[in-house]
């Protein structure tokens, strides 16, 4: 049975899987990204954040599992690529508004 995710956390997956995609467009215009202990906030660091991460490796993301607690929606998926560790299950906390994405958590 497919997960069914949000709309604005689904367009992120989606887009994200594909490189040369600007997943900006999916966030408000001050939201936070949380990332290995790295804070990234509005548009531009976002930017220059996945930019990092699409120069050093490549991925790809598969969602399994989502559930909402206290307003965030806590998506849990497998990451596999050319990283140390990998595969790795990782937890993707957002928080939406509207239908963009205004914060995001990324741990193990």
């Amino acid at each position: 049975m497919p997960l069914t995710l949000p709309a604005a956390i689904n367009r992120y997956f989606t887009t994200d899987s594909i490189s040369s995609n600007d997943i900006t467009q999916h966030f408000t215009k001050d939201a936070i990204v949380i990332d290995e202990k790295q804070t990234y906030q509005g548009r531009d660091a976002i930017r220059q954040w996945k930019a990092d991460v699409t120069t050093k490796f490549t991925y790809r993301s598969e969602p399994f599992a989502c559930e909402e607690i206290d307003g965030k929606t806590i998506v849990t998926s497998k990451l596999t690529g050319n990283f140390p560790g990998s595969p790795v299950d990782l937890r993707y906390i957002f928080k939406i508004d509207g239908d963009k994405i205004a914060y995001l958590e990324i741990t193990p």
